[in-house]
Parts: structure tokens; sequence; C-alpha cells
């Protein structure tokens, strides 16, 4: 039987008030994007067998944001982070980068997981920190520029100029990704794709690097793009979240209220799995829990279903994202728990 799901109050949003204006015009946009990527091709070269990693993902990124995507391993959220930074091109679909006041598309940098593998180990770190600059013809400017330019951004993420000699390898992991951030922060970007920034990191130094993150933008003016399976870091820092599932965005809307009210049985499953202290340890034990679909053959209907407490024979149809009656914003694509909401 489907669950009764109580329409409760939510509470206030700043910025995402009534009619859905949010931190500002938007700055990037998907549209509809899939991207499938070869696994095998017959005699004539051409690909017969595809791994389905983007499944049809709509998305807007507004300006001043920090904008989560949060999903199990193996859901797109890299794919996706991919997408945005124009490394793989959509299959299907589109990618748009909102033009700034200068006419210019707006420029989007990373952060990734592991600082270790990310930065140049032949460089001393700042020139690390420059290397965007660099590319994009910066050495016009003179070397003593360049360094002046990298010891205000090293001070800016809280590294000591006078360390900018030494190689990344001499450096605390704490300390390279902050190296790395201001490596994002050169080029002066309006969007920034932090991809799992800290789960490479000791527990304390995540929670230095997230407060950085959020002075950073606080002082800015950022915009952020987070990718994380860490609900509790998107729950510190973001602003909005989608949540995705098999390449699928299976629900989305501002943070307070997806992780205070989700709807979609994906999104409960997700938070139920984060370990709590005052939720005791089940006497029984946990249910086998279902085969996991691949993303080689899609399932028919809704992604969730074989694995879904909820699922009844309308679930065998395709799952349109739903507006939630009460908060236009908050979107779930689940038929069921729409229908319980009522």
């Amino acid at each position: 039987m489907p669950p009764t799901v109580p329409v409760t109050p939510l509470d206030p949003v700043p910025g995402l008030a009534g009619s859905g204006a949010g931190a500002g015009a938007a700055v990037l946009e998907l549209q509809d994007v899939r991207v499938w990527f070869p696994l095998s091709r017959d005699w004539r070269g051409r690909a017969v067998r595809h791994a389905h990693a983007l499944n049809g993902v709509t998305l807007q990124v507004r300006r001043g944001e920090a904008f989560g995507i949060v999903g199990e391993s193996g859901c797109g959220k890299s794919t996706l982070a991919a997408v945005l930074m124009n490394l793989v091109r959509p299959t299907e679909g589109e990618l748009r980068r909102l033009p700034r006041a200068d006419g210019r598309p707006s420029d989007v940098q990373i952060v990734f997981q592991d600082p270790q593998s990310s930065l140049d180990p032949r460089l001393p770190a700042w020139r690390v920190i420059i290397e965007p600059l660099v590319a994009a013809g910066g050495q016009a400017s003179g070397k003593a520029d360049l360094r002046k330019r990298a010891d205000a951004l090293a001070l800016q993420v809280g590294l000591r100029p006078e360390h900018l000699d030494r190689y990344v390898h001499e450096f605390s992991g704490g300390q390279r990704q902050r190296i790395a951030i201001a490596r994002a922060l050169a080029p002066s970007p309006d969007v920034i794709v932090l991809d799992e920034p800290t789960s490479a990191l000791d527990i304390s130094v995540q929670a230095q690097i997230l407060n950085l993150l959020r002075e950073l933008r606080r002082a800015h003016g950022l915009t952020y793009v987070l990718i994380s399976h860490n609900v509790s870091v998107v729950r510190h820092l973001c602003d909005r979240v989608a949540v995705m599932y098999l390449g699928q965005v299976v629900e989305q809307g501002p943070a307070a209220w997806v992780l205070q009210a989700p709807r979609h049985p994906y999104t409960r499953e997700l938070l139920d799995a984060v370990p709590r202290l005052d939720r005791p340890w089940p006497e029984a034990p946990l249910a086998e829990p279902a085969e996991l679909p691949g993303n080689v053959v899609l399932p028919q209907g809704c992604f969730f279903r074989s694995r879904c407490p909820w699922a009844t024979a309308g679930c065998e149809r395709p799952q349109a994202l739903l507006a939630r009656p009460d908060a236009p914003l908050h979107a779930y694509r689940c038929h069921v728990m729409a229908r319980a909401s009522h």
C-alpha cells in the first residue's frame, strides 16, 4: 500500500520565494541532456552497445547560488560534471553557457576530488595556481605580475605566499585542496564545479574547506555546482539540490525542502542510509536489497521501480517531474507519491 504523505508546512528559503526567482539569472542550462558511451562496435565501427550515463537531465543553475547534485556511486554525477566543463559532449540535448555582460560565454572552472592527482607535480605551487591564466595567454602579463596574482590568491585561500615555491607533494592534503581552489579562482570564473571536494580529506580538514568555500562564495559572489554523495556536505553548503538515480534527476528543489520533506522514494532511502546517533540499530536484519538495474539496457518506466516498496502497475510508464502542489519549486518523478500527497 502506498504511503500517506502529509503536506507539511516548509521552512522559508531565502531568495527562493513565490514565483521561483532565485539568487540571480540563469548562468548554466541543461536541456534533456543524454550521454551514452559506446561499449562495443560492429565490423563497420558503429557502436551497437552503450552505457547510458545520463538519461534526460534538465537543470538550470542560477548566478550566485550553490547547486548540489547528490546520488549513489554510478548515478552519473561525475559525467554531469564533465558535461558542464565541456570535457564530454552530450550525445543528445543541449548545454548552454549563458553569456556575460560583455558577450563572452560564462567561464566554468573545476575543483577535482583528489588534489594529489589533479595538480601538476613538476611545477611549484605558484605556477600551478596561475596555470589557467597561462593557458589563456596570460604570459604576456609577465612573470612578476603572475606571481603577484598567485600570492594574492594564496592569501584568499589561507596559504602563506612564501610557501608557493614548494612543490605539490610538499603540502598536506588540505593545503593541496586549497591550491586547487586557488587555481579555480585564478581566471575569475562565473561557475566553479566542486566534484567531491572534501571526500579525500580528514573530517576536521573537511570542515575547514567547507567553511572556506562558504567564505569565498560570500566574498566573490561565486556560483557553485557541488557534486557529492555526502548529504551532510550538501545540507551545509547548498541552496538547491537535485537527486540523481541512474542518470536521471528524480527530485529537485530548495535543499531545505528536499532534505526536510523528501517526496521521491529513492531520496527517502538515500537520507535513511545516513548514520544518525539518535536512531537505534535495527534488531531484525535488513531485507535483501533488489538487484541494481544496469545502465546498458535501461528499465522500462520508472527506473527505481524494481527497488521501490511502493511500486504499482502505473510505474511501468515513464515518470515525469511533478511539481509539489503547495511548493512549485519542489519537483519529483513519482506519481505514487504525488497521489499520496493530496
